[in-house]
């Protein structure tokens, strides 16, 4: 085929997922295409009836209810920048200062998480010593950690393992393991720390000691956040001192106003197809003197599409289902993926019902105190018009790699549990105005220790398939802006192929 053929001739590209990895991807080939001057026809296939993926519509009358992330950080520029593009950029609102904390319970009290804890390292030792999270042992065991030797193994770690080593049970059991659960809904034992913060192994090999490391980088500006919380770009309901939470924003209408804005732009220039699962791919040779090779996708509705190119913006184990006829070395290996389901009950209350001041963002829970719950979020502390006058938005998180049991339970069970904990915690009393359950099965890839490995041979596989590119939070970051990044990669790669090879 000639250049000024393959110019004219319209680059066919599916994407095949509509969450936020999905639809990045998308806009980016789109706009990839239009910079370029390169014809592209595009489509969109979501099997659900919307897009978004777990972000869903958020009114309910005056309440602004968010029935999954909430929100994302800004250390990494990918979230921001996309919704200036989207023409987003004033709608875009910090975090309420005066709120600016977390608790974590502790024999079932709130206590405050405390200041200067950065995930898991104390940056102010003395207010560790001063918390009564601790016993008097386990203070005196986190401040030795200042003579621990660095680990001389090679070879990737649990974060379980490293907390332990470094500072002991009692910092992994009653901290760090509800603050990372916040996160990652993980188990920190089958975690892996290169994975997920890679910058306290860093800190490990150049400092020796955490406490020194974190001392010094709590001296610097906050928006140099340590990357386990930039990694995961999630917003858990503690992550350490409290100027840190300025680094967290959302969208004054919530966070399907990105969605919407995606769409706006992607009604225009792709079509959209909603309600339509791809069940399988197939790769075949294309005629004599046309562009190759080309992808068949079949459809559940019966229908077979074919592809120049394909970005499949859905978790491993989907992925590697559709794949596994293509290249059942590369399906094994996403299919090897773990993933943890959790439920989010969102509530919405009158603060004269509520004992407690909800002086925070929210709590963490430690799973050492045997609660059905993993943590609570004050979401209508967090930002402003969240609740009406004189309310407050709860959401309580059931679930995760620790709590299968209770993901497994039917809505009204999980609704009794979480009233039943509410009122245990935080003195919540009455009827509520409102309580929703909204589950995400097998929503959280976990990355669990030798993921790095799993990763970089994935990506080995699908360099044999240059016109294939994967998106969504399997591999490189859980949170937003993570997802969002892994979806414009993708487009590029894509794009960088095509383009190479004048298609």
């Amino acid at each position: 085929m000639d250049q000024s053929h393959a110019a004219s001739h319209p680059w066919r590209v599916a994407v095949v997922g509509g969450g936020l990895a999905g639809l990045a991807a998308a806009h980016r080939l789109q706009t990839l295409c239009e910079d370029a001057d390169r014809p592209l026809d595009l489509v969109l296939f979501e099997a659900a009836e919307r897009l978004g993926g777990v972000i869903g519509p958020s009114r309910r009358g005056d309440w602004l209810v968010e029935p999954a992330a909430d929100s994302f950080i800004t250390t990494n520029p990918w979230a921001t920048d996309l919704c200036r593009e989207l023409g987003l950029e004033d709608e875009i609102i910090p975090t309420e200062e005066r709120y600016r904390g977390s608790l974590v319970l502790r024999k079932g009290r709130a206590v405050p998480v405390p200041d200067g804890f950065l995930l898991l390292a104390p940056a102010k030792i003395g207010a560790v010593l001063r918390s009564p999270i601790f016993s008097p042992w386990g203070k005196l065991r986190l401040a030795l950690e200042y003579f621990v030797p660095r680990r001389r193994r090679g070879g990737d770690e649990s974060l379980a393992s490293f907390v332990r080593r470094r500072f002991g049970r009692e910092a992994l059991d009653r901290l760090v393991q509800p603050l990372v659960g916040g996160i990652y809904t993980a188990d920190p034992e089958k975690l892996s720390l290169a994975a997920t913060m890679p910058r306290y192994l860093e800190m490990e090999r150049t400092h020796r000691s955490l406490i020194v490391a974190a001392r010094k980088h709590s001296a610097q500006p906050a928006g140099n956040l340590p990357p386990e919380a930039r990694s995961a770009g999630r917003c858990p309901p503690a992550i350490g001192s409290g100027a840190r939470y300025g680094l967290f924003v959302t969208l004054r209408g919530g966070m399907w106003d990105l969605v919407a804005a995606f769409e706006r732009r992607l009604v225009v220039a792709a079509q959209i197809r909603t309600g339509v699962a791809v069940e399988r791919i197939a790769q075949v040779e294309p005629a004599a003197g046309e562009r190759g090779p080309l992808y068949e996708l079949f459809l559940a509705d019966g229908g077979l599409q074919t592809f120049d190119a394909v970005v499949l913006a859905l978790p491993a184990y989907r992925a590697a289902q559709l794949l596994a006829a293509l290249d059942a070395d590369l399906a094994a290996l996403l299919r090897g993926i773990e993933y943890a389901s959790s439920a989010v009950v969102v509530s919405g209350h009158a603060l004269a019902d509520v004992s407690h001041p909800l002086d925070a963002f929210g709590l963490v829970v430690p799973a050492r105190e045997r609660r059905r719950i993993i943590a609570i979020s004050f979401a209508s502390r967090k930002f402003p018009g969240r609740a009406p006058e004189g309310k407050v938005l709860l959401r309580t998180f059931v679930g995760g790699a620790l709590q299968p049991e209770m993901f497994a339970k039917s809505d009204d069970e999980i609704l009794a549990a979480v009233r039943e904990e509410l009122r245990e915690i935080l003195g919540v009393s009455g009827r509520p105005d409102f309580e929703t359950v909204h589950r995400w099965p097998r929503a959280m890839a976990q990355y669990h220790v030798g993921h790095l490995d799993r990763v970089a041979r994935i990506e080995q596989r699908l360099a044999a398939h240059p016109a294939l590119a994967l998106a969504g939070n399997a591999l490189h970051g859980v949170g937003i802006p993570h997802v969002l990044h892994s979806g414009e990669e993708a487009a590029r790669r894509l794009f960088a192929t095509i383009g190479k090879r004048g298609a």
